[in-house]
């Protein structure tokens, strides 16, 4: 079963990335889009982003801000291994 990950919409390079490496990817608008994901992964400009956080998802954060898409990628891998 494929992790499924949730990313900012200006997140779109992470999101063809994380895609071609098999992660069921969705762009998150509001805060129930984060419900149901192994991980989000969010830019980090505004700190609590929609409002996610750990402990209302229950999902790893990965803050995006300064990495490129092939650095969160190995983050999100590394969270899964």
């Amino acid at each position: 079963m494929s992790k499924k990950i949730g990313i900012e919409q200006s997140l779109s390079d992470v999101e063809a990335a994380l895609k071609e490496k098999g992660y069921d990817v969705v762009l998150m608008k509001t805060e129930d889009d984060a419900r149901g994901c192994d991980c989000c992964v969010v830019t980090g400009l505004d700190s609590d982003m929609l409002g996610i956080s750990d402990t209302m998802t229950g999902a790893s954060v990965i803050q995006a801000s300064g990495l490129t898409a092939d650095e969160i990628c190995e983050q999100v891998d590394r969270k899964f291994h």
